[in-house]
């Protein structure tokens, strides 16, 4: 179903047709998955390029095409988003969208703000920031301080670039020395607070008041390797196998739309499975092929979650409309209710592109079905951007807006699915290497 309303207010963004060279004929042009993924990943490229905050160069949290803002957030730059975004620009380098200079220029401005402008907190950057300022925008009434996790996910991203140009001319090199020293600064063990597992949260004015224990399975694992493998202020083995792996209670995953889930997550509720960013956020960097702790197979993990919420919206157990083997995908997004945590058991009737997009590396073929139909059967749902954050035929509902956190895994993923270019470099690194060897794990070389 065409819904005539999707139609009105596209911010007049061009068909694909309009995009490309039609054919002589005048007929409709055929396009390859090539043609489609150089495109997709070309506007979300730009969310981050052309959509940066002007002071920082970092990521806007949010964009709204239809210019309606809560509090001037136009001017709040997400951490963790931004991270994304420093991998997507290297995308943008590898297509030819920008040049090795100007996005060298770029790198050089976002890592002077984070250096010396932007708030740190025993190194850890806060989630949000005031981005002409540098200042913390609160993401909470008591999350006014360090988020190592966000911290983790701008690491992983920055990591990416350090390796990527650490090779190169003077100022490249320069560029990568600069990055190691905001990664050796941020004080990954301070945020144990002296016992077993790392905190996500620590405010000046609140202390450890949320107390917030970072247990797996979730989106977080990066966080753990990263501390585990910082030169300065490690982790050890004990932390991530008592925080993280739960004192080995993460194993016991369940069976669901017939495939083994692999690992637990905590706090475990009614869901054997959390929404699609889980198998994106931690591996833009990591490579997922062949990687195995003492506790999981990651690449197993990955691809059984996409396929279950694939099977979940074949066989669309609600009866919404739309759901298809071409139209699926659930993860965290806008929706009619707000912001939400779509996944199988909490499934609301929205579609969230970035969830199937994100995950072509683990479901290619389901993956390349979904962006066929949005591009070629829906194209009203895609603004300058890319595919808008999220929608609902069984609704009637979409709104032309964007989120950094879901822009930035699609250019990323599609490129890891293409060439494997961000786990090519993001694995290289001695530091990171170490991190790994030193919790237990087996990967890819």
């Amino acid at each position: 179903m065409v819904i005539a309303s999707f139609v009105a207010g596209c911010n007049g963004h061009k068909t694909v047709e309009e995009k490309q060279t039609a054919s002589e004929s005048g007929t409709k042009a055929s396009f390859s998955d090539e043609d489609l993924m150089d495109l997709v990943q070309k506007e979300t490229f730009n969310y981050f390029w052309e959509g940066a905050e002007l002071v920082s160069g970092l990521a806007r949290e949010r964009i709204h095409m239809d210019g309606i803002y809560p509090s001037s957030d136009q001017d709040v730059v997400t951490t963790g988003g931004s991270g994304f975004g420093l991998m997507a620009i290297l995308v943008g380098i590898e297509r030819g969208f920008v040049s090795r200079e100007d996005a060298l220029k770029r790198y050089e401005k976002v890592v002077d703000y984070l250096a010396n402008k932007a708030d740190r907190f025993h190194g850890a950057w806060p989630h949000w920031l005031h981005g002409p300022t540098g200042k913390t925008k609160p993401f909470s009434p008591k999350d006014d301080g360090g988020d190592l996790v966000e911290t983790a996910f701008l690491i992983q991203g920055l990591l990416t670039v350090k390796e990527y140009f650490k090779e190169g001319n003077e100022r490249e090199k320069q560029l990568a020395k600069n990055i190691q020293k905001l990664y050796e600064e941020v004080e990954w063990d301070w945020y144990t607070q002296g016992g077993n597992g790392l905190f996500w949260h620590w405010s000046p004015n609140f202390g450890w008041e949320m107390n917030f224990l970072v247990r797996g399975y979730n989106e977080t694992l990066i966080m753990y390797i990263l501390a585990a493998a910082s030169p300065t202020h490690p982790i050890s083995k004990a932390v991530y196998d008592v925080g993280w792996a739960r004192n080995g209670e993460i194993s016991n995953g369940v069976t669901y739309y017939g495939l083994d889930t692999e690992l637990d997550h905590y706090p475990r509720d009614t869901a054997p499975v959390g929404p699609l960013f889980w198998a994106h956020y931690s591996f833009l960097g990591l490579n997922p092929k062949g990687l195995k702790d003492p506790y999981g197979d990651f690449w197993k993990l990955n691809y059984h979650h996409a396929q279950i919420h694939h099977r979940h919206c074949v066989k669309n157990p609600n009866d919404y409309e739309g759901y298809s083997a071409k139209c699926w995908g659930l993860t965290s997004s806008y929706s009619m209710e707000g912001y939400a945590g779509h996944r199988p058991d909490k499934d609301l009737g929205v579609i969230s592109p970035t969830a199937a997009l994100s995950s072509m590396p683990y479901t290619p073929k389901e993956s390349l079905a979904f962006l066929r139909f949005m591009y070629e059967e829906q194209d009203s749902l895609i603004g300058k951007y890319g595919p808008y954050d999220a929608f609902s035929f069984e609704h009637d509902w979409y709104l032309p807006r964007y989120l950094a956190i879901d822009q930035g895994p699609i250019p990323v993923m599609i490129e890891n699915h293409r060439t494997g270019l961000l786990w090519k470099w993001f694995m290289k690194n001695e530091d990171v290497q170490r991190g790994l060897t030193k919790l237990g794990f087996t990967h890819e070389q």
